[in-house]
């Protein structure tokens, strides 16, 4: 069983701004496990994939796509409790 002190983390998490807004992109994973990816808003409300990614950089290009097409405000919570994709 691992802990959050061994999860290793991408060099590629990073901050999206568009809008005057901004959210945080976190990409972790356990030494033995698949990519997550974590959306965390300004509100500091999160949305978590289900499923883990290959790659970091796979990741990575679902939030940016997800991004772009929907816009920032879709991922920008509104007081509604925690996303899950």
């Amino acid at each position: 069983m691992h802990d959050e002190h061994d999860l290793i983390y991408s060099p590629l998490q990073q901050t999206y701004s568009a809008g005057g807004r901004q959210v945080e992109i976190h990409i972790y994973r356990s030494p033995d496990t698949g990519w997550s990816l974590e959306v965390v808003d300004e509100n500091n409300t999160s949305t978590v994939w289900d499923d883990p990614f290959e790659t970091d950089q796979e990741a990575l290009a679902v939030a940016l796509q997800e991004l772009n097409d929907d816009g920032i405000e879709a991922s920008i919570s509104r007081g509604d409790d925690e996303g899950v994709h």
